[in-house]
């Protein structure tokens, strides 16, 4: 029975890349200290469940902003998606304009007053006020489940970078980082989540500035850069739009429907309204002005995000040169120049640039920025799991009638205890190629419908509980089992590989009838392909799909089933509520004026890089 694939970078620990002087060790140590520091100190401003679960409701549009962008700038955005720019050009930005400034927008403006005036704890919160029951405890369990998967992701991948960056063990780095996370979040709850998320902002920033401004200067300037990309990988790893007319025009395979509607409005709008890991940092804020400002902050920042994680890796495909002066050519995890001849990965992209542009003293800041990133990954979800498990789970269904001071000590233990089975999950991410698709494909089982059901719930006074709750479950089940279908596909294509190796006819009636074609619309897609292109194509769409059945078994059961009473609809649907006025005095206090000018950016950066 043949062993289960490993990441490459598991495979090179031997190898390590980089060697920490005295400096670098003591701006590394220092950071441990201050976020447990920071733990201890705000730990006797914690004791009510409002000050531990929401941090008091008193962070300001700035704190709430900055901590709502940090909590997401884990192992996905500093390591993958570098890598990602690197495999896929400038294609991989959409993952963070398109894919992420709309929908924070729309919290902004839109959302957020229903999810402030309401006062509720969290999403599934929301869920309970809105469709009852049945619709909470669903996406309670399916949000907790996610997030502690999630963590355990953050988790694996800084262990690896240590592993592979610094020649760390493995299972010591995981547990350094889950034992230091779990102490700060246990002790100051969001609260400490949240100041410790500002601090890691700013390392972030400052140790990842110098690479993308150094590398300029090397290549001399962005029209230089991309006319030796252009040389090198050619003219479709520049352009941002003008390849996703067709398929086979770009890198990614990838049509511009999948990133407009999967990846643009599902998966975006879903994530950045609905998933509680950052929507809860918003809920922390002092007022309605500063909560529905405060996702328009985070905005402005995450556009500008790209700078140091998508540009160090386009300047790799030029810059990054072995000691001899020849390119470094990098490959996929799991391939075989990675697993038997000591290649690097696409994952290692920025690491090697810190190796290439920073030293002693600067390297560190890096490489601390690096570890920042992982456990603001890992303290965002572990710190939602435990509001989630004490309000919408263990509140709910185990024992209602607590004190508030018995849930802010089932909040503590819930922190160690979700920690722990993050480190479960781990263990279990060990066995997975690729942490990429990992991560996607969490994300169109859960937040796809979950996004469904509640946009629905807030724009449309017609939506029933019987609705709300049989479209989150039919869509969830739906991307489930599209899933499946899939990962058929696959496992066909390579059983079928491996029969052809063998000289071996095998008559298959499936093998020349693929699933994802009809998925991601494509009808020339063969099973032949699936392990090459689509991956990512399949997560778009597959989010695309969930969503859209949400909605539709939603309308049709609200259809069939009696409506809710308009009078149980105030503070929770547009039409049956009046928008308290949010304190602004002038256009510029407004949240609506700075929307407008960060969506103008937007734009303008989007035709710039057509």
């Amino acid at each position: 029975m043949p062993a289960a694939p490993v990441p490459a970078m598991m495979l090179l620990a031997s190898t390590h890349l980089i060697r920490l002087a005295p400096v670098d060790v003591a701006i590394l140590l220092f950071y441990f200290a201050m976020v447990l520091f920071i733990g201890f100190y705000v730990k006797s401003s914690t004791n009510t469940s409002e000050q531990f679960f929401l941090a008091g409701r008193e962070m300001t549009a700035w704190i709430a902003g900055l901590s709502f962008v940090s909590a997401n700038l884990g192992s996905l955005e500093l390591m993958g998606w570098a890598g990602a720019a690197y495999q896929y050009g400038i294609l991989a930005t959409h993952w963070y304009w398109i894919g992420a400034i709309p929908a924070m927008l729309f919290l902004g403006i839109v959302m957020m007053p229903f999810y402030y005036i309401s006062k509720t704890h969290s999403v599934p919160g929301y869920l309970q006020l809105r469709f009852g029951e049945g619709a909470r405890g669903l996406s309670g369990v399916c949000f907790a489940f996610m997030t502690i998967l999630m963590s355990g992701v953050n988790m694996y991948a800084m262990a690896v970078v240590m592993q592979v960056v610094l020649g760390w063990n493995i299972y010591f780095s995981m547990w350094v980082g889950a034992i230091t996370v779990a102490i700060y979040v246990m002790l100051g709850g969001l609260r400490s989540a949240i100041i410790n998320e500002v601090l890691q902002f700013v390392l972030i920033w400052a140790g990842a500035m110098l690479i993308p401004i150094l590398g300029l200067i090397e290549a001399g300037g962005w029209h230089n850069l991309m006319a030796q990309i252009t040389a090198r990988a050619g003219a479709d790893y520049t352009h941002l739009w003008s390849t996703t007319g067709s398929f086979a025009a770009n890198p990614m395979g990838v049509h511009w429907t999948g990133i407009v509607f999967g990846l643009g409005w599902v998966i975006s709008f879903g994530y950045w309204t609905t998933d509680f890991l950052v929507v809860q940092r918003v809920l922390s804020a002092n007022s309605l002005r500063s909560a529905r400002l405060a996702p328009i902050i985070g905005s402005a920042f995450k556009m500008f995000v790209p700078f140091f994680v998508i540009l160090p890796g386009l300047l790799a495909l030029v810059l990054l040169k072995d000691p001899s002066g020849h390119l470094i050519q990098l490959y996929p995890d799991g391939s075989d120049m990675v697993l038997h001849h000591g290649a690097h990965s696409f994952n290692q992209v920025l690491p090697l640039m810190m190796v290439r542009y920073l030293g002693p003293g600067l390297l560190g800041l890096g490489i601390t920025a690096l570890i920042a990133g992982f456990m603001s990954g890992m303290a965002g979800n572990v710190s939602a799991f435990s509001t989630v498990w004490t309000y919408d789970i263990y509140g709910a269904y185990i024992n209602k009638k607590a004190s508030d001071s018995h849930y802010v000590l089932m909040g503590r233990w819930s922190t160690l205890v979700g920690m722990a089975v993050s480190v479960a999950t781990a263990y279990l991410v060990m066995g997975s190629a690729s942490i990429m698709d990992y991560v996607q494909e969490l994300f169109s089982f859960f937040i796809a419908p979950l996004f469904g059901t509640v946009i629905l719930g807030m724009l449309w006074k017609r939506a029933t509980k019987a609705g709300g709750f049989w479209g989150l479950l039919s869509g969830t089940v739906a991307s489930v089992a599209m899933w499946a279908l899939v990962f058929f596909d696959k496992t066909n294509t390579i059983f079928q590989f491996h029969v052809r190796s063998l000289h071996f006819t095998l008559v298959n009636p499936f093998y020349h009838f693929s699933f994802i074609r009809f998925m991601i619309l494509q009808p020339h897609a063969s099973a032949d392909t699936i392990l090459r292109v689509q991956a990512m194509a399949a997560n778009l769409y597959r989010a695309a799909w969930a969503w859209l059945i949400c909605v539709a078994v939603t309308v049709v059961v609200s259809y069939c089933t009696k409506p809710t009473p308009e009078a149980q609809l105030t503070g929770l649907v547009y039409g049956s509520t009046v928008i308290p006025h949010d304190g602004s005095r002038n256009i510029f206090e407004k949240p609506i004026f700075w929307a407008i000018v960060v969506a103008t950016v937007l734009f303008i950066l989007n035709l710039w890089l057509w």
